[in-house]
């Protein structure tokens, strides 16, 4: 099992130039859960996410991970804790993919340390884990972007974090192919205990599968709580612009939203 780690954002500010992302913002991840973070595009998820695990270091505010500063830690020291999946990532020109998902055990790897059993048997089960084990061969580049997305995921999991965090990764896979990596994200939080937090589209996805979601708004967070809390009628408007009604939904339980659209008024 996992170690459950405290993460922490406290007043923290984000922004790319003159321009302010995110401000003031505070958060607190469950540890041992699966967050979702949800909201409208450019509200701050993907900048969120960069700055949580110290790709993006922040005007104001911290990042605290077990009582420490992210942007603070030894990067070796960071990356065997916590691991991060970015929005379209880009492999080396070239490289196999048992190559790139051996990548991921690169925080494990001291200076004159060499590659262990271990090292293997973690490639294998994340190959084994994503269905790419028949990929282990071939170029990234020839690869479909279904198919490439599940070899990131493999690489991730090869790293082996307490805490995953994930930038949509659902993107570029068709809905079986999402229903099995959050399957499989599922499976590593209940089995494994690991901590998983990530940005997610699909609001109906993200409440079937999160045990807590996060809603942003223009750079401050809307609301925070368990799917049903989150995910109502007056919070959908109020993110997203949009009209909506809740229902159950009769597989999971979670709220289930249903857009309401200009020809679809009754």
């Amino acid at each position: 099992m996992s170690i459950e780690h405290s993460l922490l954002i406290e007043n923290l500010t984000l922004g790319y130039g003159d321009r302010t992302v995110i401000e003031n913002l505070d958060l607190h991840v469950p540890p041992g859960e699966v967050t979702a973070i949800v909201g409208a595009n450019a509200c701050g998820k993907s900048t969120l996410l960069r700055s949580m695990s110290r790709l993006l270091a922040p005007r104001a505010g911290r990042v605290i991970l077990d009582g420490k500063s992210v942007h603070r830690m030894p990067a070796k020291q960071l990356a065997r804790t916590l691991g991060l999946l970015p929005q379209s990532p880009i492999a080396p020109e070239g490289i196999t993919v048992a190559d790139l998902v051996g990548r991921g055990r690169n925080p494990h790897q001291g200076i004159l340390s060499r590659w262990s059993t271990a090292d293997d048997l973690a490639v294998a089960d994340a190959l084994e884990a994503t269905e790419t084990v028949d990929l282990a061969d071939r170029s990234v580049d020839e690869l479909s972007g279904g198919q490439r997305q599940r070899v990131w995921i493999a690489m991730a999991l090869a790293q082996q974090t307490d805490l995953l965090l994930l930038d949509e990764p659902t993107t570029f896979l068709d809905v079986s192919h999402q229903i099995e990596v959050l399957d499989l994200l599922t499976d590593l939080n209940r089995t494994r205990g690991t901590t998983i937090v990530m940005v997610l589209h699909d609001l109906n996805l993200a409440a079937r599968y999160a045990d807590h979601l996060v809603a942003l708004a223009a750079g401050q967070v809307y609301s925070r709580g368990t799917p049903a809390e989150v995910l109502t009628e007056e919070g959908v408007r109020a993110v997203f612009g949009l009209d909506s009604q809740m229902i159950i939904d009769p597989t999971s339980g979670k709220p289930l939203m249903l857009p309401i659209g200009r020809h679809h008024m009754v």
